[in-house]
């Protein structure tokens, strides 16, 4: 009950704090997750005063937004959000602090979206007509262009006299994303193998459609487990045994252990593979971008497909 009043207390204070722009007259964007925060930072430059929700190393599946960022999302004009279960919390926020001239954008709602494959035991249910959705739409470079095209559209009816600024920028950042794209696109085709080996959660599923890619993980993309079972480590050590995998993938902040395991058994080595959910505060500090890490990337990737003989 405590709880509850608190949390109305806050929504009261939240609207009645609820203004437009910041004060020093630039667009206010509020993101929820490091991917959000980076595209809004390529297109819009310093032209907004742009916050981030969830801090550099926090865990993302298991936020829950707190006064300060209540607040922050009451007064903004436009709140940058991914759409899926991780931001269940969304909603019912959203309704009880509109300040009437908020924009909301989701990026599940700039791309088109692959259902969910398995990778062991789902826990999530996201609820789009009973399907079940993928939510890491930017893991897909190709995806990126089309999320930082909306952004810019949507800045630019927020902010018409910045239309040319948001334009000028999102040609030069989706130059950069067609060639990260090349990139990728090249290093498949001249590999060896068309199999990475993840012994982690998948939330690569865009990315690996995207290229033509197969992937044996330990668990699928939204699991919140981290102890395989018996049969998805036989599974992930037979796959790679199978295909001589030279590399065990692993995500960003994530401990690495199975990747260490199986890497173990079969002489190969665990590598990290940034699916670009966080970072760290250092990575954070030193303006590390998600092209930087997918850069890093396409190199592991080089690593783990081999080139072609002849």
């Amino acid at each position: 009950m405590k709880k509850a009043i608190c949390m109305l207390l806050l929504l009261a204070l939240a609207l009645s704090a609820g203004c437009a722009s910041a004060d020093d007259g630039k667009p206010s964007v509020v993101t929820a997750i490091f991917p959000e925060y980076d595209i809004v930072r390529a297109v819009a430059g310093d032209r907004v005063d742009l916050k981030l929700l969830i801090k550099p190393g926090a865990e993302v599946h298991t936020y829950e937004p707190a006064p300060q960022d209540i607040l922050a999302i009451s007064g903004c004009d436009l709140f940058f959000f991914g759409g899926g279960e991780s931001d269940g919390w969304v909603e019912g926020l959203l309704a009880s602090t509109d300040n009437g001239h908020r924009r909301t954008l989701a990026m599940m709602d700039c791309v088109p979206l692959l259902e969910e494959e398995e990778a062991g035991e789902h826990d999530h249910d996201h609820d789009h007509g009973g399907v079940e959705y993928d939510e890491h739409v930017w893991t897909s470079p190709r995806n990126v262009m089309l999320i930082a095209q909306a952004v810019c559209d949507t800045l630019s009816e927020i902010d018409p006299a910045g239309a040319e600024t948001y334009a000028a920028n999102t040609a030069a950042y989706v130059g950069e994303l067609e060639r990260l794209d090349e990139a990728f696109t090249a290093v498949v085709a001249a590999g060896e193998r068309d199999t990475i080996i993840f012994g982690d959660r998948f939330p690569l599923l865009y990315f690996a459609r995207a290229y033509g890619l197969k992937y044996i993980a330990a668990f699928p993309g939204c699991s919140t487990e981290t102890e395989p079972s018996a049969a998805a480590m036989t599974s992930l050590i037979r796959g790679a045994m199978a295909i001589k995998a030279p590399l065990v993938l692993y995500l960003e902040l994530s401990t690495g252990n199975i990747a260490r395991a199986v890497a173990e058994q079969i002489g190969a080595q665990p590598r990290v593979f940034y699916a670009c959910h966080n970072l760290t505060q250092d990575d954070f500090a030193a303006g590390k971008t998600c092209l930087d890490f997918m850069w890093e990337n396409v190199e592991t990737l080089k690593e783990a497909l081999g080139q072609k003989q002849g």
